[in-house]
């Protein structure tokens, strides 16, 4: 499946590995950061994906043990150009953050007794959780519809609490949810 979205130019090799090097690696905060910065670029940018497909590389990354974010990635490389486009999309995705991960952990391992730097960790961590609370809500937001909203509100907070509270992990919550999202009735179109 190499289908793209609406009449928008055809995604080519060097523009998927331009996006995936530049927001794969270039977004603080993240997977569902660098998600979150995706579904922009690839939907409402240059229409390459509609919402159905990134949504559906999303949850296939989410249960693919990993990295979640280079699955995801994969997916849409895949569904972009097919084999090619996934390997592009993975190579741009993962080696130059790899790369960057490498010097940092070095140059933090040198700094680590600095207040100064203790000081902006802690900041960058809040930061990447106001960041992930964004991404949930641009992957909820689609769904959160009338008519479904208290369906969406319900497994979400149920979720929550089977992963938090009964201490299933979060593959386990995400396969159940899909079992339950499988048997219960289609929302109604009016």
């Amino acid at each position: 499946m190499t289908e793209q979205a609406s009449n928008a130019p055809p995604a080519t090799l060097g523009g998927i590995g331009w996006v995936f090097t530049r927001y794969a690696n270039l977004t603080l905060g993240g997977g569902g950061a660098t998600t979150a910065v995706l579904h922009h670029e690839l939907l409402e940018k240059r229409h390459w994906l509609d919402n159905d497909r990134f949504v559906l590389c999303y949850a296939l990354g989410r249960l693919t043990p990993g990295t979640n974010v280079l699955a995801f990635c994969t997916g849409v490389g895949w569904l972009l150009r097919g084999l090619s486009g996934a390997i592009v999309a993975l190579l741009a995705a993962s080696v130059p953050c790899a790369v960057l991960a490498t010097a940092l952990t070095a140059a933090f391992s040198h700094w680590q007794e600095n207040a100064f730097a203790q000081a902006a960790v802690h900041g960058a961590i809040a930061a990447a959780v106001a960041i992930t609370v964004k991404t949930c809500w641009t992957i909820a937001k689609p769904h959160y519809k009338v008519g479904a909203r208290a369906r969406v509100a319900a497994v979400g907070a149920a979720a929550f609490l089977l992963h938090v509270a009964a201490g299933l992990s979060a593959i386990q919550v995400l396969l159940l949810a899909a079992v339950i999202g499988a048997v219960l009735p289609a929302e109604s179109s009016t």
